[in-house]
């Protein structure tokens, strides 16, 4: 029996929170699990999972999807989701009007009177 570490969807509609569970590769997403190993919760960005059981799961063989594997990482290694800082990209509006305001301070410096 080929078995998988992932996602289990729970939670209402708009409101996701995730079981981290042991299934067989071929069950659908919400169908029944070999065994329940923690939670994910991006909303509250909160994570438990019981690393003992995992490893145990991961030494026999079962394959972790990339949401676990980095959930894996994140607690093995002490850091909390809500510690990691988020970096956005600015928007266009932002770019275009940063770079009218440096545009409009390099022009008066450019025609200022030659020595």
């Amino acid at each position: 029996m080929a078995v998988s570490i992932r996602l289990k969807r729970t939670g209402s509609k708009n409101n996701s929170c995730f079981r981290i569970v042991v299934m067989d590769r071929k069950t659908s997403r919400d169908g029944r699990a070999v065994e329940f190993l923690g939670f994910y919760d991006p909303r509250h960005k909160d994570e438990k999972i019981d690393l003992e059981r995992a490893d145990y799961w991961l030494s026999t063989g079962a394959i972790p999807s990339e949401t676990v594997e980095g959930i894996l990482k994140r607690v093995r290694s002490g850091v909390k989701m809500s510690d990691k800082v988020k970096v956005s990209k600015p928007s266009k509006k932002a770019v275009a009007k940063a770079q009218a305001v440096s545009a409009a301070a390099a022009a008066p410096a450019s025609e200022a009177k030659p020595a």
